[in-house]
C-alpha cells in the first residue's frame, strides 16, 4: 500500500477530507511537520521524517508550510526541493510554494506574464515609498500596504489619505505597495477560482464585510457561474507561477475588466467546497495519483 505524507501543522477539516480521498485510492496517508523534519548528510536517507524512518513517503503532498525566521522558511523550503530531486512527488513543489508565498515575486511574474494585476511596487527605501503612496493618494487611488509573506489578510492595510502614511510599516525593511482595485457591484467582492492540472474546476464569489474579502475574516462565500474569461485569466495565473494547483482571486474592475489580485499555492478550500458542489479534495488526490505517483511507477 502506498504512503502519503501530507505536510501540514494543522489538519483539521482539509486533513481529513484528503486522508479519506487517499484511503478510498489504497493509499495510506499521514500528518508530518517540517519542523520535525531533518537533512542527514551522512549516509543513509538524507532527509528524515518521522514515521518514514525505513522509506521516503510515495508522495508528499503540500498543505501548509509554517512561518519563521528567513532560516526556518528556507529549511521547511529544502526539504520539499530535496524530497524532489529524489525523485519523490511533491504537490505543489518548493518552487511553486516560493513563487506564490513571495508577493513580489508573484506580482512580478504575473506582470510578466502580461496578465492583469493591479499596480504594486516592492522596495527598501521608505523615503521612496512615502513619495509613492503620496502620487498615489494625489491621483485618487487607494493602496495596498502588505507584508511581503502572510495570507488570510493578516498585516494588510488600507492607506486612503495622507495621516494614513504614519502607520505605513515595512515588512522586514521591505516595502510591498499595491493599487486598491475597486470592484464592480455594490459592496466588495473577488472571486475565488480553483485551478488544478490547467483547468478550472470550480468558483465562488466571496463578498467581504470590509474590503478584505477573506473568508477567515468573515467573507461569506456565494454560488457563481464560471464564465469563459474568469476560467481563462485563472487557468493563465496559475500556470505563469507553474504550479500544480491554487486558488486565484481575480477582481471584476468598475470598467469591466479582470484583474488577478492573488495566487495561492496552498488554498483552503472548505468554503468553496461548500457552494460549488464539487468534491476537491477528490479531484486534488486524483490529479496527484494519476499524473505524478502512476507517472513514477510506470
Amino acid at each position: 500500500m502506498r504512503r502519503i505524507a501530507i505536510v501540514t501543522d494543522d489538519p483539521g477539516w482539509h486533513g481529513k477530507q484528503l486522508c479519506r480521498a487517499f484511503a478510498e485510492r489504497s493509499c495510506v496517508a499521514d500528518y508530518i511537520s517540517l519542523t520535525a523534519c531533518r537533512i542527514h548528510a551522512t549516509g543513509g536517507l538524507p532527509i528524515r521524517i518521522p514515521g518514514f524512518e525505513q522509506n521516503l513517503p510515495d508522495a508528499v503532498f503540500v498543505r501548509g508550510v509554517p512561518g519563521g525566521s528567513l532560516e526556518e522558511v528556507v529549511f521547511y523550503l529544502d526539504v520539499l526541493h530535496a524530497l524532489k530531486i529524489l525523485g519523490v512527488p511533491v504537490y505543489n513543489d518548493g518552487r511553486a510554494v516560493e513563487r506564490s508565498v513571495d508577493k513580489a515575486m508573484t506580482s512580478f511574474l504575473l506582470q510578466n506574464a502580461g496578465i492583469a494585476t493591479p499596480k504594486t511596487w516592492v522596495l527598501r527605501d521608505r523615503d521612496e515609498a512615502l513619495a509613492i503612496a503620496e502620487n498615489e493618494l494625489a491621483a485618487g487611488h487607494y493602496l495596498i500596504s502588505k507584508p511581503l509573506f502572510g495570507s488570510q489578510g493578516e498585516g494588510i492595510r488600507r492607506i486612503e489619505k495622507s495621516t494614513d502614511l504614519f502607520w505605513l510599516t515595512s515588512s522586514h525593511g521591505i516595502y510591498y505597495l499595491q493599487r486598491f482595485i475597486e470592484c464592480d457591484g455594490e459592496g466588495y467582492s473577488d472571486k475565488r477560482v480553483f485551478v488544478i492540472n490547467g483547468k478550472a474546476i470550480a468558483a465562488m464569489r466571496r463578498r467581504g464585510v470590509s474590503w478584505l474579502n477573506n473568508v477567515a475574516r468573515g467573507a461569506s462565500c456565494e454560488t457563481i457561474e464560471l464564465s469563459e474569461a474568469v476560467s481563462e485569466l485563472a487557468v493563465k495565473a496559475v500556470a505563469a507561477l507553474d504550479m500544480d494547483y491554487a486558488g486565484v482571486d481575480i477582481i471584476k474592475q468598475r470598467d469591466g475588466t479582470l484583474s488577478v489580485i492573488e495566487v495561492n499555492s496552498v488554498p483552503a478550500w472548505k468554503g468553496l467546497q461548500s457552494v460549488c458542489g464539487v468534491n476537491i479534495a477528490d479531484c486534488l488526490v486524483e490529479d496527484l495519483i494519476g499524473r505524478h505517483m502512476n507517472r513514477v511507477l510506470a
